[in-house]
């Protein structure tokens, strides 16, 4: 939101437009909105070229997000990035609801073009496979008096928290690993002793060095349970001797980055 309003305070009318938005996304260089850049044949000085274009009587308004006047298209495009945020059931927005929100509004559609837009979407606006190094990371201290491995006692409440806050696929995953001598899934309980998190590792499809499925009850997040499952879990595939960590179809992408250093594996763009 910064870099965007950035942009506009440069521009020849200091409106905050969707096309701002754009190019702050485009500024960044790292993980996925990196390999964007890397990737789209938009050129960002032009685009500053044309906000230059901008008609002077197009409605403006403010919005609590930004210290300059906002025209009405950035308000409708920062509802249907709240959208996104709620169906995904996600606690922040981040720049992959915005990228979709700008692509599917089709506000932008004189500007990017459909190889690019295609581009966007399937980089910037979907899961990701991350990778962490665990050989020299030094562990946090993380709150351990609420996180514990799970025990065949634990196994109906589990499974039937996963499929009620979660989804079925996850459940089954869980359900395949608590046959295991030694299941490798923590749970979260919250102080009154309500189970509200899970992280698992070497579970899904019995691939090793990978880490998940992780979730958190929504109304838990935010309060650094995730990050403690997620560090549980990252020091035991430390201590079993792996090397790296591989985060399958990481979701909120920037929680991994802040969280472990991951960064986003590089794809291969299909059409």
């Amino acid at each position: 939101m910064t870099n965007a309003e950035n942009e506009a305070e440069l521009s020849k009318y200091k409106v905050l437009q969707p096309v701002h938005l754009l190019i702050a996304c485009l500024g960044e260089k790292g993980g996925a909105l990196g390999e964007i850049t890397l990737k789209c044949t938009l050129d960002v000085t032009f685009l500053r070229t044309l906000v230059d274009g901008f008609d002077s009587n197009q409605n403006t308004t403010k919005s609590k997000f930004f210290n300059v006047p906002v025209t009405e298209d950035v308000l409708t495009i920062l509802e249907v990035a709240f959208r996104y945020m709620t169906r995904y059931r996600q606690a922040y927005m981040n720049e992959g609801h915005l990228l979709k929100a700008l692509m599917t509004t089709n506000m932008l559609d004189h500007l990017v073009s459909d190889e690019n837009k295609k581009i966007i979407l399937s980089l910037g606006t979907t899961s990701r496979d991350m990778i962490s190094h665990l050989g020299n990371y030094k562990f946090p201290q993380v709150n351990s008096n609420i996180i514990r491995k799970v025990n065949p006692n634990d196994a109906n409440d589990l499974i039937q928290f996963i499929e009620h806050q979660f989804s079925k696929q996850w459940s089954e995953t869980i359900r395949n690993a608590l046959l295991l001598d030694e299941p490798s899934v923590y749970i979260a309980f919250d102080y009154k002793g309500e189970m509200v998190g899970f992280a698992a590792y070497d579970v899904f499809e019995n691939r090793k060095c990978y880490f998940g499925p992780m979730g958190v009850s929504e109304s838990n997040r935010v309060k650094g349970i995730g990050y403690s499952l997620l560090h549980h879990c990252l020091k035991d595939m430390h201590d079993i001797g792996y090397e790296y960590a591989i985060i399958g179809g990481a979701g909120p992408i920037e929680f991994y980055e802040k969280a472990c250093n991951a960064v986003v594996i590089p794809t291969a763009y299909k059409d």
